[in-house]
């Protein structure tokens, strides 16, 4: 017996019973005072000078380093992306096979989440700016490039066969015929990436890099909860700012969105507008990175390595690699399902109630801008290391992404069937269950099977502190410099992103045409 489509996007939150299972044998009771004082906390955040010029200081370094690291990564990667198209390489030469080599190559540093490459970065080259804009560039391009090969291979041919047939020279059929219905979905993806590129900033800064994730850090760190509050308010303030910005800017130049990225749409009608903000960037990008001190130049001088240790490649091979890959695994089957299922079983919960949805939005907006790792310390104040604890945080995280793209999927679906349904007598939460679940049902799935594939990439975000799998070892091979160790915990997590990444395009295949 099947279940019925609006009931598919609850399913994954049948995890939620083992972890509230192995919870109560986790709990040791010695830091519920202090949650109790950071929840409090928020209601006071400290309006101190010294300390507001501190967190200001810390999240232009922040928003500065997510600028530079996004605007590269799409230099980059689109240029990438076209070159790894299937259909660009049919039409030129008549063989895909150039595609199928770059895809492959460019799947290695996509494979490798951007704080391993910033750690790996800070030991080669020192403390520097320039260490985390690189660090969000190689693996962001590598992700661009994939986007945008797919948008390009997923276009219909017809137009493109249509120009050739008639004799039109290659170059120009390809840009004539695929560039204004590829527009779109590349403007709207890249939207998305800088909203992650300032995740991505805010996290490494939390390990290192400077900016805001450091003042937060250290602020978590001394107990100082108002000042906590004072960054995450502030950081809250432009999260919010910039996904207004990037929603108006989508909605004004009729870009799909993320769980219509697929449908084809015209380009929108503000083109003007599009080479304005495209000209505005570059000199706003020259002064970001002038009063970032940003060199990269810098990156070519590497710190001498450290010699492997006797011995060190055989006992290298001999570390708990079963253990670890299963626990990195089972973490991700955990922290995929609480934020999938978790965020419309949410939306369920709270639907009879006017505010319940702005209490909610509330919620899952500190879940996007609040770093895993923060959010691990946070519940180590009573709850021991553990797998459930990992999952706890980076579910959290992740169901703050998922909850916004669910309650966007459902603005556009409109509510002409739920208000019928309403009107019919139907229950809130039914009304909510079949008058808006029931068509996003599949396209959300198939996202969440996305989102699966980068939650097993963050798993190494939550591992360095939660003290399980892959991201446990590798904290402690960066602690002794022991470089054997790092080069296999890389190819494994490379590996598993790789297989992941595989099953999840298999997945969303799957969903979508069923």
């Amino acid at each position: 017996m099947k279940p019925a489509a609006p009931l598919l996007p609850l399913l994954p939150a049948l995890v939620l019973l083992p972890v509230a299972l192995l919870l109560p044998g986790l709990v040791h009771g010695g830091g519920w005072d202090l949650v109790g004082h950071f929840l409090l906390a928020a209601l006071q955040p400290s309006t101190d000078p010294l300390v507001l010029g501190s967190l200001l200081g810390g999240l232009g370094i922040t928003l500065g380093m997510a600028l530079l690291g996004w605007a590269t990564s799409l230099l980059l990667g689109v240029p990438l992306g076209l070159l790894s198209s299937r259909l660009l390489w049919r039409s030129l030469v008549g063989n895909a096979l150039p595609a199928e080599l770059l895809r492959r190559l460019l799947a290695v540093p996509r494979s490798i989440h951007e704080l391993i490459w910033g750690l790996l970065l800070l030991q080669l080259v020192g403390q520097q700016p320039a260490v985390a804009v690189l660090a969000i560039t190689i693996p962001f391009s590598a992700l661009v490039a994939r986007v945008v090969s797919d948008l390009l291979d997923a276009l219909p041919e017809r137009n493109l066969e249509g120009l050739l047939a008639a004799g039109t020279p290659a170059p120009a059929a390809l840009l004539t015929a695929l560039g204004p219905p590829l527009l779109p979905g590349l403007i709207s993806y890249g939207g998305y990436r800088l909203e992650c590129a300032l995740r991505s900033a805010t996290l490494l800064g939390v390990f290192g890099l400077g900016g805001l994730g450091n003042e937060l850090l250290l602020t978590l760190q001394s107990l100082q909860f108002h000042e906590l509050w004072s960054g995450l308010w502030l950081l809250l303030a432009v999260m919010l700012s910039l996904e207004a910005l990037v929603s108006g800017l989508r909605r004004r130049w009729s870009m799909p969105a993320r769980l219509a990225l697929e449908q084809r749409q015209p380009v929108g009608r503000s083109s003007r507008e599009l080479l304005l903000a495209a000209a505005a960037l570059l000199p706003l990008l020259l002064g970001v990175g002038r009063a970032l001190a940003v060199d990269p130049a810098a990156l070519l001088h590497w710190q001498p390595l450290p010699p492997v240790a006797p011995g060190g490649w055989q006992a290298a091979l001999q570390l708990p690699w079963l253990a670890m890959v299963g626990q990195t695994l089972l973490l991700t089957l955990l922290a995929a399902g609480l934020a999938v299922g978790g965020a419309p079983l949410l939306l369920l919960l709270v639907a009879p109630w006017r505010w319940g949805g702005v209490a909610l939005r509330l919620l899952w907006a500190l879940g996007r801008l609040w770093p895993p790792p923060l959010t691990a310390l946070l519940l180590l104040f009573v709850l021991k290391p553990s797998l459930p604890t990992a999952a706890l945080a980076l579910g959290f995280h992740n169901l703050g992404i998922l909850g916004r793209l669910l309650l966007e999927g459902m603005e556009a679906a409109g509510p002409e069937r739920e208000a019928a349904l309403r009107c019919s007598g139907t229950g809130a939460r039914l009304a909510l269950l079949y008058g808006r679940f029931s068509g996003l049902a599949r396209s959300y799935l198939a996202y969440g099977a996305y989102r699966a594939d980068v939650i097993l990439r963050e798993t190494v975000v939550v591992g360095l502190v939660a003290g399980t799998g892959l991201g446990s070892q590798l904290r402690e091979s960066l602690s002794a410099f022991a470089f054997d160790q790092l080069a296999l915990l890389l190819v494994a997590y490379a590996v598993l992103t790789l297989v992941g990444e595989d099953l999840s395009d298999r997945a969303r295949r799957a969903l979508l045409s069923a």
